[in-house]
């Protein structure tokens, strides 16, 4: 997710201002970069605690930060995982082509992501530019709408019609959703600001779709506007699949710059969960220098995959994997897909109060497929002799490929390309089809786009593919609420705090970035999982250090707002 029309008040290469915007709320701002950054660290619990086991279920990003804070803290972390580590931080190689991977979840990563980098940095992991549309370090993009092909280095070099749709969406921002004072909000951490702001935008546009906003809003009068906007405005490829959604989701993004100045992990995004999985500790609580949480497990695997999840007596939990294996916990975190819980793991309905499967019942997934090539070289970046362009481009088109992105691993090395990046219904029209034939139908798009260029020849291995909506055990790329649902994200995001449940509900944790706030962001699945750490610390009578107080400590100054149910 990017923005091809820039949002934000500085333009691509601009000096930023001096408090950068981060994913700091806005529906619960608590600065959890902050919190991990303390040297008094996230808490502790009592000694006799130490070595207690802990169920993360799901090795994906979630899980894995989970489970590295607890081992940290001193608990015995015990993952299951059905596949491999990575979840959808998923670099997938090329036979015989080791040292190129094709990024099949996510790819890009906003600097705004303050808590996930504080990761990739203790894992000393490089990043680099990600060349989005109309991004300083892409050397050209390609708008192709309607049969009519425009080609740009910046927006200045496209007709008037896309400065106007750019001006529109900022001027929509700006009157009707207070972009300017939101954003300084966050750059200072006004705590009391935000509340003010997004509360009330809470109750005015939870039952509001992101289409029905923009056509309500006055610059927006234009179907013309609304459609340039929709293919290419907001989003790769576009986001008219989005219209749909609940308009608090988009304002989420804008506001918290997760769309701008994407970076992406070299060598790929899946080192960052086994980075962390492998990752020797110096100084753990309980456990010996240089534990990790691989040394925990037998093998240095996690468990297999669950496929039973039920309470047991006293207030415990008994997990089965797919072995037959069964062991019973005292505390557990929940990190897969939620909708797993449905269909994947037979689970007893004493897991949750009966709200709480309602909200997991009518969480929203959106669909994405992309297919990757690996080409000879990055022949893109030659340039044409006759009218001085690059063989090819970044390129945003209405035709079956939506997004198209040209990936330059390095002088001397092959290159690589993201032929197509498609979301919900897009992404449906792609999932008859193999590998193979889905790569012919790009082909033969990008060819009405680039008729001089043969692709084909440049090519030189197989194409790898995901339709992530026929993914087992996730069934969709992330959540993203439709209108009404602001009521059940807030039961998920807040059932880490359990204060006020019954006790037979506790003890059994939600975290990943479908229980966030933010859709499809890495960062989300960073914060959920910090929160389960604070649950789960303090469900077995630990506390946070007095100076750092985590997200549970400080809750019911933050809360997100409570809509009436009545």
């Amino acid at each position: 997710m990017t923005s091809a029309i820039p949002v934000n008040a500085h333009e691509p290469g601009e000096e930023r201002p001096a408090r950068p915007l981060t994913m700091f709320g806005p529906d619960f701002p608590f600065a959890y970069d902050d919190w991990l950054a303390h040297p008094a660290g996230l808490g502790e619990v009592p000694a006799g605690e130490h070595g207690t086991e802990v169920a993360v279920i799901g090795g994906g990003l979630s899980g894995i930060v989970t489970a590295y804070e607890l081992m940290r803290l001193g608990l015995r972390p015990v993952v299951y995982e059905a596949h491999e580590i990575g979840g959808r931080l998923r670099s997938t190689p090329f036979e015989g082509h080791p040292g190129v991977v094709a990024e099949m979840g996510a790819m890009r990563f906003p600097p705004s992501s303050t808590s996930l980098f504080s990761y990739v940095r203790q894992l000393g992991l490089r990043t680099t530019r990600f060349p989005n549309p109309l991004d300083v370090s892409t050397p050209s993009t390609v708008v192709d709408l309607k049969g009519e092909t425009h080609y740009a280095q910046s927006l200045d070099d496209l007709p008037p019609l896309y400065r106007e749709v750019a001006d529109a969406w900022h001027d929509t921002l700006a009157h009707g959703a207070r972009l300017a004072e939101m954003q300084a909000a966050i750059r200072d951490r006004d705590v009391k600001t935000i509340k003010a702001i997004w509360d009330e935008l809470v109750e005015q546009l939870d039952d509001t779709t992101f289409y029905g906003f923009l056509s309500a809003a006055p610059a927006f009068r234009s179907f013309r506007h609304r459609e340039v906007f929709g293919q290419v405005g907001f989003g790769t490829g576009g986001w008219d699949t989005d219209y749909p959604n609940s308009m608090l989701e988009i304002l989420r993004v804008v506001y918290t710059a997760a769309d701008d100045d994407h970076l992406s992990i070299v060598g790929g995004s899946q080192q960052i969960p086994v980075g962390l999985w492998r990752r020797a500790v110096e100084a753990p609580v309980h456990w010996p220098a240089g534990t990790s949480l691989a040394s925990l497990h037998a093998g240095g695997r996690p468990l297999p995959g669950v496929t039973r999840l039920h309470r047991t007596a006293p207030n415990c939990l008994t997990v089965t994997d797919s072995a037959g294996g069964i062991r019973t916990f005292r505390a557990a975190v929940f990190t897969a897909q939620s909708w797993n819980l449905l269909s994947r793991i037979v689970c007893d309905e004493s897991l949750f109060p009966i709200d709480h499967w309602t909200a997991i019942e009518r969480t929203h997934y959106m669909g994405s497929t992309k297919l990757f090539c690996l080409v000879d070289r990055p022949f893109w970046k030659d340039v044409d002799p006759r009218t001085g362009r690059h063989r090819m481009s970044m390129t945003l088109s209405d035709r079956m490929t939506r997004g198209t992105y040209l990936l330059d691993q390095g002088e001397g090395e092959p290159g690589l390309i993201c032929l197509s990046y498609t979301w919900a219904d897009d992404s449906l029209k792609w999932l008859p089809l193999s590998a193979t034939e889905r790569m012919e139908v790009m082909l033969a798009s990008l060819r009405e786009i680039y008729p001089d260029v043969d692709l084909r020849r440049h090519v030189i291995a197989s194409p790898v593919t995901v339709s992530w909506e026929s993914e087992r055990d996730f069934m969709g790329a992330f959540k993203a609420n439709l209108p009404g649902h602001y009521r059940y994200q807030r039961r998920l995001f807040t059932h880490f705090k359990q204060d006020e449940l019954p006790e037979r509900y506790r003890g059994l944790f939600l975290a990943g970035d479908d229980i966030s706030w933010t859709a499809g962001w890495a960062e989300g699945a960073v914060q959920t999982a910090l929160n389960a750490v604070w649950g789960v610390v303090h469900h077995l009578g630990g506390r946070s250090h007095p100076d750092n107080p985590g997200p549970g400590d400080v809750f019911d100054e933050l809360a997100p707002v409570r809509l009436p149910e009545d």
